[in-house]
């Protein structure tokens, strides 16, 4: 029975003098890192932790963080990652839905943190801890079925959800990834997107199984980032598509030497085919890797290998084929197989499929069916199985009884050399229900209409934005890179009950 510890466990035991983990000034070996999580195992069971306990952890990148991400579930309690971005409001919902025992943070948890029993500082109060704690065996009676950890989302359609992830669905996308995209004691990973995020933390167990090495960036700056690639020789990586394009844009300023880079990974969100262009140019020695996902899937499903190879074809917008151990479905609006090519919801089935929603069984009903996990995406697969996302439910534009795709106009607009960062969403419309309306950042001047334009000459009229803003900052973003168009949509929407095209 496979647990969260244990790729730890191996690594320590078959390459005990190798660096794991390289974090500013301090660096690690595995067998210190071993030493360093019994002990930290040793500090929770002395605080009166008992089984199935949950642990939260708030902060930035760090090697501490990576610690907690193992070593709590390899004890048997449930790690609980907290978005450091959010409001007071939103961590104490987290940590009172959750019954976070203990909490671990790097600034002063303040009234959030007032319910937990425990407040660590992972600053200054967490090397004391360790010092002071005796050293713990990990228990050998953790299941691959009890909640490694609650993982909640963003709460875009309500109160957050806390999705509860057991060892055997970490374990499992682990091995899935390792089948696709094989990891080595050479792998050098830049943990580059934040660990409270299922794309931060997705290379750990694989890259410890392997006793490869994490260099950890704290908190994502492009600059610092490919500073990072040239210092420590760095295999791989993986960012959201706007830090990609911030990487684009750094490197192709102010080069480095990338020769290392053999693999960039990225997903989270939609990527314009310009985007991939650019990084092609910028590493042309690294293969470009689309994988999709979501929290409740652990998070990988899709994997598409050497996107570089094919951005002149239909399939560079593929999000790719269902990778080793995972089954996917396009449903139609009866719930059966939509025909290939043609559009509907998005259903995964797998071993790294969530155990549900923490406490709210009608929630995890409705999107959970025979092992079938309802994704609220919507796509089409081809006659090989490569699927297709056309955008969110909730994103979705119906103007004139015509269904537009956001994705689809973003691409459009990302085809511009003048175009920077781009968000598509529907707006109130009196005549047509919704119009398409854009916000884009731009690197050069150019007049709204002239992108509009743009946007006809390459998509039909009725799916071209109506009106374009320009924003003079970066688009709003959460912690994760993603673009937040509920923030850009929402003073358009407001006062009105009700949206034609759903959230």
């Amino acid at each position: 029975m496979t647990t969260m510890i244990d790729p730890l466990r191996r690594a320590a035991t078959v390459a005990s003098a190798a660096q794991a983990v390289k974090c500013g000034e301090f660096t690690l070996t595995y067998a210190e890192t071993w030493d360093r999580c019994q002990r930290l195992a040793g500090a929770l069971t002395a605080m009166g932790m008992r089984r199935g306990d949950r642990v939260a952890v708030m902060g930035a990148n760090c090697h501490r963080y990576l610690e907690l991400y193992q070593a709590a579930p390899g004890a048997g309690f449930a790690i609980v990652p907290l978005n450091h971005r959010h409001t007071d409001t939103e961590l104490r919902y987290a940590l009172d839905d959750s019954g976070a025992r203990v909490l671990f943070c790097d600034r002063d948890a303040g009234p959030f943190g007032s319910g937990v029993e425990h407040v660590i500082r992972l600053d200054s109060e967490y090397e004391e801890l360790l010092t002071h704690a005796p050293r713990s065996p990990f228990p050998d009676d953790v299941r691959e079925d009890d909640i490694a950890g609650l993982f909640y989302t963003g709460g875009t359609t309500g109160k957050p959800k806390g999705v509860m992830l057991t060892h055997g669905n970490l374990i499992a996308n682990a091995l899935h990834f390792q089948a696709e995209a094989p990891f080595t004691p050479r792998t050098r990973w830049l943990v580059a997107a934040p660990l409270y995020h299922a794309a931060g933390s997705v290379a750990v167990l694989p890259t410890v199984w392997h006793a490869g090495l994490q260099v950890i960036l704290p908190a994502f700056e492009a600059a610092a980032a490919l500073d990072l690639v040239e210092q420590h020789r760095v295999t791989d990586a993986l960012f959201v598509p706007t830090m990609l394009a911030a990487i684009n844009e750094e490197q192709a300023r102010r080069p480095r030497d990338v020769s290392s880079l053999r693999a960039i990974h990225h997903g989270g969100s939609p990527i314009a085919t310009q985007t991939l262009r650019h990084a092609h140019a910028n590493f042309p020695g690294a293969s470009l890797i689309h994988s999709y996902g979501a929290t409740e899937t652990s998070p990988f499903a899709t994997m598409l290998v050497g996107e570089e190879g094919i951005l002149d074809t239909p399939r560079a917008r593929s999000c790719g084929q269902p990778i080793i151990g995972v089954d996917i479905r396009v449903l139609d609006t009866e719930g059966n197989d939509a025909a290939r090519g043609a559009v509907g919801e998005v259903a995964i089935r797998g071993a790294n499929v969530m155990a549900g929603y923490w406490k709210l069984p009608g929630e995890t009903a409705q999107v959970l069916n025979e092992g079938w996990f309802r994704t609220g995406d919507v796509g089409y697969m081809d006659e090989d199985s490569y699927l297709f996302l056309v955008d969110r439910a909730k994103d979705m534009i119906v103007t004139g009884g015509e269904n537009v795709y956001s994705t689809e106009v973003e691409e459009a607009l990302y085809s511009h050399p003048a175009v920077l960062e781009a968000a598509v969403f529907g707006v109130p419309d009196e005549r047509w229900g919704e119009a398409v309306h854009a916000t884009v950042v731009l690197r050069e001047p150019i007049e709204p209409a002239a992108l509009i334009a743009h946007c006809h000459a390459l998509i039909a009229a009725y799916k071209a934005p109506k009106q374009i803003d320009i924003s003079e900052g970066p688009l709003p973003k959460s912690g994760a890179g993603k673009i937040l168009k509920r923030e850009l949509r929402a003073p358009f929407w407001e006062g009105r009950s009700v949206r034609i095209s759903g959230a």
